[in-house]
């Protein structure tokens, strides 16, 4: 089973990248942030609030959930692709990845998706360092906050530069400082700073990575 891992903060070019990589070598692609968003756009839905951790691991286990090949993410039964990039998820999304109950349940979702689909391109905060701790490749992906900010407040038009800021810096805070599986890269990645990189320089050098380690 052939998995590459990519992971990172916030605005690091992780989802573009890995699908691009994805389809570079032909294999399938999945979005674990997506996963995370999924639960909490689930919790706020049902009405819980995302610091009730016992509610929100009761949620992430009963839920059900569909990445489909398309992109879309089905949530419950729901098309949640567009809400679970909602600024109202986007606020409650590090606290509910912080629970330890849910990261459990989305690991073991995680790894059986890699199993049914025979690997894949898997990213995200925590798939080299402890969903797949053997990964064929593992890749980190950072860039200057400035950089990432301007990235993501143009995926976010509705909201200023400042604000975007703000919660990039928020958000890095917790996903680093939480106690289970912070965000940090594996001894083992490959970190790359995708600052001034386009795309295509960044999956060359994945793909060149990848070549490397098999």
């Amino acid at each position: 089973m052939k998995v590459i891992a990519i992971d990172g903060p916030a605005g690091s070019g992780k989802s573009t990248v890995a699908r691009a990589v994805a389809d570079s070598v032909g294999l399938p692609y999945l979005d674990t942030g997506a996963m995370y968003r999924s639960v909490a756009f689930a919790a706020l839905r049902r009405g819980a609030d995302p610091d009730e951790a016992g509610k929100v691991a009761q949620i992430a286990r009963s839920m059900a959930l569909d990445m489909r090949n398309d992109g879309t993410v089905w949530v419950d039964g729901v098309d949640a692709s567009i809400e679970i990039r909602g600024p109202e998820v986007t606020r409650a999304v590090s606290i509910v990845a912080a629970n330890s109950e849910v990261r459990s349940e989305m690991r073991d979702r995680q790894r059986a998706w890699a199993i049914e689909h025979g690997g894949g391109v898997m990213e995200g905060r925590d798939i080299g360092t402890v969903v797949f701790p053997d990964a064929e490749l593992k890749v980190y992906l950072d860039a200057r906050p400035d950089v990432r900010a301007d990235r993501r407040s143009k995926e976010v038009t509705d909201l200023a530069y400042e604000t975007v800021a703000a919660d990039i810096a928020r958000r890095d805070a917790l996903d680093q400082g939480r106690e289970d599986s912070p965000l940090t890269a594996a001894p083992d990645a490959v970190v790359i700073d995708t600052s001034d990189l386009s795309v295509a320089q960044i999956v060359d050098r994945v793909v060149s990575a990848l070549d490397r380690a098999s």
